[in-house]
């Protein structure tokens, strides 16, 4: 029992023995906890250092020897008192931890992106349920403007999904992008999406610089659409850093 009153303690092993050595003899040097407890002097006298850092021991140092002696019983209660007293000051300077961090702006040269996968059969699926964090992200920021470029072929594929979300964005989200000039982008702009402007790329006459793939930036995402061969599939980068240098070349590329 006295075992697991020391473990509740946060005594160590070592701590624990060498204690507990203290105890049954009432006063010992350090050479001679050294022999009782088979540990190395220098460590019997580290840890001796710390249980008295703890309170649970005294050093006499009144005689040629220093010895280790248990601390009575009144003497532990104010090691209880301390231990109050330290927590009591860890909370409030938690506290004022977590205020200071409300108060703390982000940082503008670091963040941890978080990163997402969709393949394709989950990705129209995916476009419904990302779409108001999207819009949310965008809101939120003083940039409203979704920017990037895309494929013909992903209009192609997600023609709906584009009608649907310009039906039921915010009128406050606008939209510009670069897409490659083609028969499903020419119908899309005859359609009048409310705020979708769209570019046509210059790629020449053959085609040969279309774009193959759409990228976006929504606020604080970046995200990546493949559709040129199947299987499709979207990978979506949470960053704010890498969003903003990404939205500031698009800003220059329109010239704005």
């Amino acid at each position: 029992m006295f075992e697991e009153l020391l473990k509740k303690l946060d005594l160590n092993e070592k701590e624990r023995l060498v204690y507990q050595t203290i105890i049954e003899n009432g006063k010992l040097s350090t050479a001679r906890i050294s022999r009782t407890t088979k540990i190395n002097r220098t460590t019997v006298y580290s840890v001796c250092s710390e249980l008295k850092k703890k309170g649970l021991i005294h050093e006499g140092i009144g005689e040629k020897i220093a010895y280790w002696s248990p601390q009575e019983g009144s003497d532990l209660d104010r090691v209880v008192a301390r231990e109050r007293e330290a927590l009591a000051q860890k909370e409030e300077t938690i506290k004022d931890l977590q205020e200071a961090l409300k108060n703390m702006p982000g940082s503008k040269t670091f963040s941890i992106p978080k990163i997402r996968y969709i393949e394709e059969d989950e990705l129209e699926s995916y476009l419904h349920e990302a779409s108001p964090k999207w819009n949310e992200s965008l809101l939120g920021s003083k940039e409203t403007t979704w920017w990037g470029f895309q494929s013909h072929e992903f209009v192609e594929h997600y023609e709906k999904w584009i009608v649907w979300y310009w039906k039921h964005t915010p009128k406050t989200i606008d939209l510009k992008l670069f897409s490659n000039d083609s028969t499903i982008e020419k119908h899309m702009i005859e359609q009048k999406l409310a705020r979708r402007n769209i570019r046509f790329w210059e790629s020449g006459k053959d085609g040969k610089h279309d774009f193959t793939g759409t990228l976006w930036v929504t606020g604080d995402y970046i995200t990546m659409i493949q559709t040129a061969e199947r299987p499709f599939y979207l990978v979506e980068i949470h960053d704010a850093v890498l969003a903003h240098n990404m939205r500031e070349v698009f800003r220059k590329l329109w010239g704005e």
